[in-house]
């Protein structure tokens, strides 16, 4: 399964909060029962820094709805610029998998 890219905007000093679905390669939903994952994100690919953790969630296992999302308290510490990101899921037999991938944009706050 080769991981979907999906860009993302989170607006700084705000909570944010996305879902997905994951399908098989006939597209039909994949059954996330027994699967655990991460999502993470960092300033580039070659960055040497600790990735910054994104909450992972699941919305319904058994339709392939995820989700991920941070508090207004993280979305304001992150610089605003351009960030790529990964969610990593790992199945019941210890497979992992980069299911969606992308940039995130975080646009600057007024306040």
């Amino acid at each position: 399964m080769a991981a979907v890219p999906i860009n993302l905007v989170i607006e700084q000093g705000t909570d944010f909060y996305a879902t997905f679905t994951v399908t098989n390669d006939d597209g039909t939903p994949l059954n996330l029962s027994g699967f655990n994952g991460t999502c993470k994100m960092k300033t580039s690919h070659a960055s040497k820094a600790t990735p910054i953790s994104v909450d992972l969630g699941y919305v319904s296992r058994s339709a392939g709805k995820i989700s991920i999302s941070m508090t207004a308290a993280n979305t304001t510490n992150l610089k605003a610029r351009r960030y790529v990101y990964e969610i990593i899921l790992i199945s019941p037999n210890n497979v992992k998998a980069r299911v969606i991938e992308g940039l995130v944009e975080v646009t600057p706050g007024v306040l």
